[in-house]
């Protein structure tokens, strides 16, 4: 069966990646309820050099997600989303195992993730997809929303 999306790297100032993250930046206020839920410094095309964009066959953006290099070594998933719509149909599945091979291939050996306590459904699919649960790391040390994961690879 051949799924009905693929997904390829994009800029992370591309416009489908701004739209995308957008969504994605507005489901989070919706769920949280402000616009501060994130510590530290914004991602950046600079700071996520690897960036997937996931479309359906009719060219539309559906997900994306991206690796931003940390200094102590690994790196970490972020901007990981899907549209709504989308949701269910494997698309989250197959960018995460895109993330997974582009950090391969970079010689990432280890993963790490934020999620946040508003996202059961985020933290569900990290851990049916074998991430495991670590002390809050970097930035994200001390925070009550935070939800961290890891996965060698």
């Amino acid at each position: 069966m051949t799924r009905a999306f693929s997904i390829s790297r994009e800029p992370f100032d591309g416009p489908d990646s701004v739209a995308l993250r957008q969504e994605q930046r507005d489901e989070l206020d919706a769920r949280y309820g402000r616009d501060d839920h994130e510590p530290g410094d914004p991602p950046t095309a600079d700071s996520v050099p690897v960036f997937l964009v996931a479309r359906n066959e009719a060219g539309v953006a559906i997900g994306c997600g991206g690796l931003r290099p940390l200094a102590g070594g690994g790196a970490e998933i972020k901007r990981m989303y899907v549209v709504p719509s989308a949701r269910g149909t494997g698309v989250s599945t197959a960018i995460l195992r895109a993330i997974e091979d582009e950090a391969r291939a970079l010689g990432v050996e280890r993963l790490l993730l934020e999620t946040g306590t508003a996202q059961p459904d985020a933290i569900r699919f990290y851990e049916r997809e074998g991430y495991v649960r670590v002390p809050n790391f970097g930035v994200y040390e001390g925070s009550e929303i935070s939800v961290c994961y890891a996965r060698t690879l």
